[in-house]
């Protein structure tokens, strides 16, 4: 199996991927996002679509929209109804424009699929570089922001004495959730990539006591279903994210059995 190089590829991009999710899965679900990273991920095919279009690298057109979405997002405010609305609005208007990019370029229908689901051949090199560079700068600015980001999660009644630096924090996280989801989606697929996000992290809270132990079990979570899904997927030739989504939803479902059965 490793003597291919694009299944090298891909184990090597799944482990950056999953340290990511360990990072940033935790405070997605801790800060309720899971809706936008949902609407994120739809908004990368559309960016996906674009950079094709363009003739540049998928992942590059997924930044610029799914970034361009989050700050959009992020300045409509704090107020969950006013930010439901906007999420819901961009998700169409970026829905619509991949489709559009997609009908206009010459690629066949089976790239579209590859954006969509996820490939296991999808990764070379250059794209393998993007990845773990644009992984590095992530978990770099979360490192610098680390405090005053667990802060105005795990602490809602003093973040909102600090609502300049609340709202401030907001939004360079949104702009890292969409970033994440952009690195993320190049195995697993754009339209399952808050799986990915949401459901270890999900699993991790039932189980850990502390934030960093919540991000150690994500990590190990995410590991897990990735590689063993990429093994899977290369027996079988079936998708990749499917055997991930499936592989984490037996995760989640033991974790909260142990958590039912503990308590």
């Amino acid at each position: 199996m490793f003597e291919y190089a694009f299944m090298q590829y891909a184990f090597i991009a799944s482990l950056f991927i999953s340290i990511l999710c360990g990072v940033m899965g935790v405070f997605v679900v801790a800060r309720r996002t899971a809706f936008f990273t949902h609407t994120l991920s739809e908004i990368s095919f559309s960016g996906a679509a674009f950079g094709v279009f363009m003739g540049i690298s998928p992942i590059s057109g997924m930044i610029l929209f799914t970034i361009t979405s989050a700050l959009f997002v992020g300045v409509s405010g704090n107020q969950i109804s006013r930010r439901e609305s906007s999420i819901s609005v961009f998700s169409a208007i970026f829905i619509g424009l991949g489709i559009l990019f997609l009908s206009l370029s010459d690629k066949q229908s089976s790239y579209a699929t590859n954006i969509l689901f996820g490939s296991i051949v999808g990764i070379d090199i250059h794209g393998l570089h993007e990845l773990i560079a644009l992984s590095i700068v992530i978990l770099v600015v979360v490192a610098l922001i680390y405090r005053k980001l667990k802060y105005t999660t795990f602490d809602g009644v003093g973040a909102q004495y600090n609502s300049t630096i609340n709202m401030y924090v907001s939004i360079l996280f949104l702009v890292l959730v969409a970033c994440t989801v952009s690195v993320t989606a190049q195995v697993v697929g754009s339209l399952l990539i808050f799986a990915l996000l949401t459901i270890p992290a999900s699993a991790a809270k039932y189980l850990a006591k502390t934030v960093v132990g919540m991000m150690i079990l994500t990590f190990i979570f995410a590991l897990i279903g990735t590689w063993l899904g990429l093994y899977l997927s290369y027996l079988t030739n079936w998708p990749v994210s499917f055997f991930i989504t499936a592989i984490e939803g037996v995760i989640y479902t033991l974790a909260l059995t142990w958590n039912k059965v503990d308590n």
